[in-house]
């Protein structure tokens, strides 16, 4: 039987870990889930190196089960006939694989949100819960709806933010790549041209651009080598919980991305929490799910800090405000809604605007990032070039004399 490694929390929210033996991941969760622990994380013991790239289902493949799902129940299907149906017209095959195993478990007696909690990493607690909620007010099929509604919109949202990244990192890899080739085979030839002409002594910048691409050339396998080791390192420690969090703070600081990366978390913040509250969901456990879907540990432990004061009789204004994590527009708006018994409605408005306001900004840095990329990339060119072409200037000016 082998031994696995988890990571998750209790229903007050405190952090667990350990090992244990068991026949799968889902026997593992189902486990601990008798222990009143939400698993998180899962891997078997040994594997330090994980190659996998997600779940290999895609958001898209969840939509779109969902919503024919909702249809099918409303319809009047039975659970396993729709399950079945779904399998069977799946094109992705692993999802395939995972809507069988969920339907021999329901078949099994189990209910349909305890077979969803076996596949973690496909159906996460938010998709789990809200399922739960629904089989227990006996409205599965308007959850099914509104959870199909809300991945839409948080595909549309990580969409956005990722569009605002792939631009200055495609541009900086652009800029390396002509760096790397000037320095490795243009500036060389340059320089054996200068020996030829029999130039004396070259400019500054000329000497110094010279310099630099010997240094390269002849140390090319150690800073390739120490380029490779430092990603591997961050990789590493982008895999620990303290490694997250320090970079996580680090995102939410940065001048540009990181306004966006906090408008993003908002939106998603109370995107996620409107749709629990409005779901019956309770409130303790909504801000718990809501905690592990936040995608930052910063913004997550804000979220457990309010989840304990708010479990101790506090409101849920107060102790977010302390958290200095979310604007105090969002946190007032809440307080209202919260005072008026609608903070679902309100949440739901919050999200929308900052949706919005994520869309404007993406924009906007796009727009910024642009001209500041190009500037970047034709000084470092230029510089070379002219450092280049001065020796050639001033032998053709010799010449002349």
């Amino acid at each position: 039987m082998p031994t696995f490694v988890w990571e998750g929390r209790t229903r007050t929210g405190e952090f667990k870990k350990g090992t244990m033996d068991a026949r799968d991941d889902s026997d593992l969760v189902a486990v601990l889930r008798q222990q009143n622990i939400s698993v998180t994380k899962v891997r078997k013991k040994g594997r330090d190196i994980n190659l996998s790239f997600g779940s290999g289902v895609a958001l898209r493949d969840i939509v779109v089960f969902t919503r024919q799902f909702a249809t099918m129940i409303d319809a009047g299907l039975p659970l396993v006939q729709a399950l079945d149906i779904l399998a069977n017209q799946s094109d992705n095959k692993r999802f395939r694989k995972i809507l069988e195993d969920v339907k021999l478990r329901v078949e099994g007696g189990a209910s349909f949100s305890d077979a969803l909690r076996g596949h973690p990493k496909v159906f996460d607690e938010l998709f789990v819960n809200l399922i739960a909620a629904g089989e227990v007010a006996g409205i599965l099929d308007t959850i099914m709806l509104r959870l199909a509604v809300h991945i839409e919109k948080s595909m549309k949202l990580r969409t956005k933010v990722k569009s605002a990244m792939v631009y200055p990192i495609a541009v900086a890899l652009i800029a390396a790549g002509v760096i790397i080739v000037m320095m490795w085979k243009v500036i060389p030839v340059f320089e054996n041209m200068f020996k030829d002409m029999g130039a004396g002594a070259l400019p500054s910048l000329t000497q110094f651009v010279l310099t630099m691409s010997r240094g390269f050339v002849s140390h090319m396998p150690i800073i390739f080598g120490a380029i490779i080791a430092m990603t591997v390192g961050t990789v590493m420690l982008y895999r620990t919980r303290k490694g997250k969090k320090f970079f996580h703070t680090v995102f939410l600081k940065m001048p540009v991305l990181g306004m966006v990366i906090r408008k993003s978390a908002v939106a998603r913040f109370t995107r996620t929490f409107g749709t629990l509250l409005s779901s019956g969901v309770p409130i303790l456990d909504a801000m718990d799910i809501v905690a592990k879907t936040a995608g930052n540990v910063v913004i997550e432990e804000a979220i457990m800090r309010v989840r304990q004061q708010v479990s101790e009789g506090k409101d849920v204004a107060t102790p977010l405000m302390a958290t200095r994590v979310f604007p105090p527009m969002v946190v007032q708006m809440i307080g209202v809604g919260e005072q008026t018994g609608a903070m679902d409605t309100m949440l739901q408005k919050i999200a929308d605007f900052y949706e919005d306001e994520v869309d404007q900004a993406v924009t906007a840095m796009t727009s910024l990032m642009e001209p500041i990329m190009i500037v970047f990339l034709g000084g470092i060119i230029g510089t070379i070039m002219i450092a280049m072409y001065m020796p050639i200037f001033e032998i053709a000016g010799s010449i002349k004399q």
